[in-house]
């Protein structure tokens, strides 16, 4: 049985900033399997540590490339190339946002295992890390909407969570 739930806004975990993990050990392998789970019962191709209450510094990807963890994740170069791409959240289920991201991302992070694994990323790979990295800041991708729109997708998603928890029919 899987110890974490995925939350979904407005849960407060999800502003939380994180905190660095200091010693990876076989719990922190645990937290990164049990996230992993999650994430493909979800449906998902990334999750960070927030999005199932933790305030840890931990975010996974799989874009289609096998499982990535990124434990305690520095950006340390961004390009100047930018590109736009509509983003969804499984903690924003049915909301979709154009979010202007780096084309290519340098970082530096550990695996679960606390191996280094610093490196270049571009491409969905980018965009992916960079959407995890927003989560342990406490950033939605719905952050990125000018303010009425945030408002009103809001409101939106709100009432669209209202009615699934009463079993009415969403349209």
């Amino acid at each position: 049985m899987n110890p974490f739930e995925l939350k979904t806004y407005p849960d407060t975990c999800l502003r939380i900033k994180t905190l660095d993990v200091e010693d990876f050990t076989d719990e922190t392998r645990r937290m990164v399997n049990a996230m992993a789970e999650l994430m493909y019962k979800s449906q998902g191709c990334g999750l960070a540590a927030t999005q199932v209450g933790l305030d840890l510094s931990i975010v996974i990807i799989d874009i289609g490339e096998g499982l990535r963890a990124f434990i305690n994740p520095r950006v340390l170069k961004r390009s100047q190339e930018k590109d736009t791409m509509e983003e969804g959240c499984l903690s924003l289920p049915g909301i979709g946002v154009n979010v202007t991201r780096s084309a290519e991302i340098e970082i530096s992070a550990k695996d679960q295992n606390g191996n280094i694994v610093d490196g270049k990323f571009g491409g969905m790979e980018a965009k992916a890390i960079q959407h995890e990295i927003d989560h342990l800041r406490g950033k939605l991708i719905i952050d990125y909407m000018n303010p009425f729109a945030r408002f009103i997708s809001a409101f939106k998603f709100k009432r669209q969570m209202r009615k699934k928890q009463s079993g009415d029919t969403i349209l």
